[in-house]
This record gives C-alpha cells, structure tokens and sequence, in this order.
C-alpha cells in the first residue's frame, strides 16, 4: 500500500505564506533558494529528515506556477515508472514526467480520474 509521505503548499508571496505558517502552526521552515523551494517540518524529524513520530507528515512551499496551483499529497512509491504507467491505464493522467530532485530521489506530478493533482515520489 502507497502512502502519503509529504505534502505541498504554493504560495504567491513567499514572505508572507512563510510568516503566516510559521506564526500561525509553529511550523519550521528551511529555504533551499537552489532549487525555489522550502522545506517544511511539522513534526519531529530523525537525523535523515524522515518524520521520527508515527503517522508524521513534513512538506514542502513553493511558488504558485501550473499544474501546483493548490495544496498537494505526495505519495511515497516504490516504481515511480510502474506508478506512472499504472495511473494513466485507470485513467489519470501524467501532469509532469519523472524528474530528478538532487539525489534525493524522483518526483512527478499526475491528475487523478476527478481531476485532483496528486504528487508522487521515489526515494533514490
């Protein structure tokens, strides 16, 4: 079974989305501007960045551009070719293509049946 393993929020002002999550959750924020995103915990996290409590989830900002144009899960997969190619034979749809993230693993985007922008990950 697949399971959510992140999260995504865009934001139009980075500033102030990040002084909104701060302030408003408590939430830490880490910037990687080399890569236009922000790292987010929620919850403790062990020393590789993996949530250390069960059932933990961390994110991630970055800025409002298609198709991340609302608040998006991220499903951990083992195969993200398999994944991929499983989603478009139900019918979804592939929004963007497998990509790399540093070497920390691959990302791609895709469009459920109704839709929805889903993520999907795959660790190195």
């Amino acid at each position: 079974m697949d399971r959510v393993v992140h999260f995504e929020v865009p934001f139009d002002d980075a500033d102030r989305a990040h002084t909104f999550y701060r302030e408003a959750f408590g939430w830490q924020l880490q910037g990687m501007p080399e890569m236009g995103y922000t790292m987010v915990t929620t919850t403790p996290a062990d020393e590789s960045g993996r949530p250390s409590e069960t059932g933990g989830i961390n994110g991630g900002m970055l800025a409002r551009q298609g198709p991340v144009t609302t608040p998006v899960i991220v499903i951990g997969v083992e195969d993200l070719d398999e994944s991929l190619a499983r989603i478009e034979k139900l019918g979804g749809k592939v929004a963007i293509g497998r990509q790399a993230v540093g070497d920390m693993g691959f990302s791609a985007y895709v469009h459920d049946t109704e839709g929805n922008l889903i993520g999907l990950w795959q660790n190195a």
